[in-house]
């Protein structure tokens, strides 16, 4: 979630597409789970050897993340559940408002973040950052809709729908103070996506303002409620997140260690091709840490 969109062009275009085909896709589960590998496991700082680390999630974001009954699926779930055989650990997905998951990182509840958070300046003081994706901001309409994106500026005189702690969000805030009196600019903040998809499709919101592949699903899988409107901008990386401590860093270095042999082994492609997001996959050498405590 792009908090500063949780990439753009290519991926609206192709993500609606492979979205579609998403459901009809099939992988053996050994290509999708990955295996155990002893060298990049060796890189787990001792103290979370043994134990379970406790994920936090926003399973409101399909495909990246979302329930399906009571379990947590998602191209972002399998992904992470695949390092985490990698390296030999125990993972516990846990569903947490995104708006929290950052400081629930920072005070110890929760190990990982991983939620389509795009890695920013901002984020990389508070958590460590291991890219692994690459996303844009896009928008969606009901399909009947006029209104037109060219840029940002376009929503002036429009009210927006976004989730809070968003970089849509911050984008949205931020360009409501430039729009012009006769064409104010109104976000409307929900604390879940699926709130702000209701706002939309029931007329209370002009637009939905959401990564750019999400808003891809959304309207692939709206049985004709809603459309995407115009072409992604802001293309930025997604990162897994750690604490910023000197354990969290080592385990960042591992999950970087770990993300590099997915790609090798297949695991990774098959895993975004599974839920139909290959247009925003990273190459092995884009696969960095950034943020890190010195």
């Amino acid at each position: 979630m792009l908090q500063i969109s949780r990439v753009r062009q290519a991926l609206v275009v192709t993500g609606i597409t492979s979205m579609v085909l998403a459901s009809t896709l099939v992988a053996g589960a050994s290509t999708l789970t990955g295996k155990y590998n002893a060298a990049d496991a060796a890189g787990v700082p001792s103290s979370y050897k043994g134990t379970t680390l406790q994920v936090a999630t926003d399973a409101t974001y399909p495909p990246d993340e979302k329930m399906s009954g009571t379990k947590m699926v998602g191209f972002d779930v399998d992904l992470f559940k695949a390092v985490g055989v990698t390296l030999g650990l125990k993972t516990s997905e846990n569903n947490v408002t995104f708006d929290n998951i950052i400081g629930g990182i920072g005070s110890g509840r929760y190990t990982i973040g991983n939620s389509s958070f795009t890695d920013n300046k901002a984020r990389e003081k508070q958590v460590n950052f291991v890219d692994y994706f690459q996303a844009g901001e896009g928008v969606y309409a009901l399909a009947s809709s006029k209104v037109t994106f060219t840029g940002l500026k376009s929503f002036c005189g429009l009210t927006v729908a976004v989730e809070t702690g968003t970089t849509e969000q911050s984008d949205a805030v931020a360009t409501a103070k430039k729009c012009p009196s006769n064409k104010k600019l109104k976000v409307a903040n929900f604390q879940t996506q699926t709130q702000a998809n209701l706002a939309v499709s029931s007329g209370h919101a002009n637009v939905g303002f959401v990564d750019s592949q999400i808003a891809g699903y959304i309207a692939s899988v709206s049985k004709g409620t809603f459309k995407v409107v115009g072409s992604a901008i802001e293309v930025a990386p997604y990162g897994f997140a750690t604490p910023k401590t000197p354990a969290g860093k080592a385990l960042a270095l591992a999950i970087q260690k770990a993300l590099k042999t997915l790609i090798a082994n297949g695991t990774y492609q098959a895993i975004l091709a599974h839920w139909g997001v290959t247009g925003g996959a990273l190459p092995s050498s884009k696969i960095v840490l950034n943020g890190a405590i010195s």
